[in-house]
């Protein structure tokens, strides 16, 4: 069966993570980000992703509490800052994130960056929120291979979400790959590429063969590829284009094409030389 606005991906824990929502990086705090929310939510958006660093967690608390969708539809991911690593403060970070969004817990709580000798036991901090029931599922962010494989050898509880850059400009096919036979969900931030790819003549050429925008392509060939995404973006217009997208399905030889477009082109930092 193809996949709905309201499609999940089964998680390793048993829960299950809509395959699309909105991002609300960089959305300013207010009634920029709350306006956001409450058009997704309209549009038929059940998956909101933000974080600690984005200062806008309280916002997107009351925009769901105004909204008359019930919690437990909602899918919220929240994040701990690399200034919040470390066992103990990471349970503080936690609760903080949650006394901000006014929430008893959130689906999902993923470490935001694979930070050098402590993310060990920030993983064990999220372990334990998990088992507390503050976090429903716990992963990790902008984690390469090596991270994972070093998480892996030194845990028995495995990641459910792995949420990285992922683009056609920037397929990390290995890493999906991998991710995929240890039933770790990987997760799109940038997929969009903050508009820097949209006028490639590529996407543009395939953009035009389905009567779709180069944004909605760029949304189409991730899940495409079974990979939840979360375009970014404040405009009520951009929110329900780039929505409008689980009316086609992009033929095997366009992604082939899509696919050989990666030049591992980021618009983010690079976590490949993390330590």
């Amino acid at each position: 069966m193809d996949k709905t606005i309201t499609s999940r991906a089964p998680l390793n824990n048993g829960s299950k993570i809509p395959y699309f929502g909105l991002g609300v990086f960089r959305a300013a705090r207010g009634s920029e980000t709350q306006n956001a929310i409450r058009h997704a939510l309209d549009a038929g958006y059940r998956h909101i992703d933000t974080a600690m660093i984005y200062n806008n967690e309280r916002d997107v608390g009351i925009a769901v509490k105004n909204s008359s969708i019930p919690r437990d539809e909602i899918f919220i991911t929240t994040k701990v800052w690399n200034s919040d690593h470390g066992y103990d403060k990471t349970i503080r970070a936690c609760h903080a994130s949650l006394d901000r969004l006014g929430l008893d817990y959130v689906d999902l709580y993923l470490i935001h960056w694979p930070v050098q000798g402590l993310r060990g036991e920030t993983w064990k901090a999220l372990i334990t929120l998990f088992e507390e029931g503050r976090c429903r599922s716990i992963g990790v962010s902008n984690y390469t291979i090596r991270h994972l494989e070093e998480l892996l050898a030194d845990t028995p509880v495995i990641p459910t979400v792995n949420q990285v850059e992922f683009s056609p400009f920037l397929y990390q096919k290995d890493l999906l790959d991998f991710c995929r036979s240890h039933q770790i969900q990987l997760e799109a931030y940038c997929s969009l590429t903050r508009g820097e790819k949209l006028h490639d003549s590529n996407i543009v050429s395939v953009a035009g063969k389905y009567n779709k925008t180069p944004a909605q392509i760029l949304v189409r060939w991730t899940l495409e590829h079974d990979v939840v995404v979360i375009p970014k973006s404040v405009r009520k217009d951009r929110i329900y284009e780039n929505a409008d997208v689980f009316d086609f399905r992009i033929s095997e030889e366009d992604m082939a094409l899509l696919d050989s477009l990666s030049e591992d082109y980021r618009v983010t930092w690079d976590p490949t030389d993390a330590p």
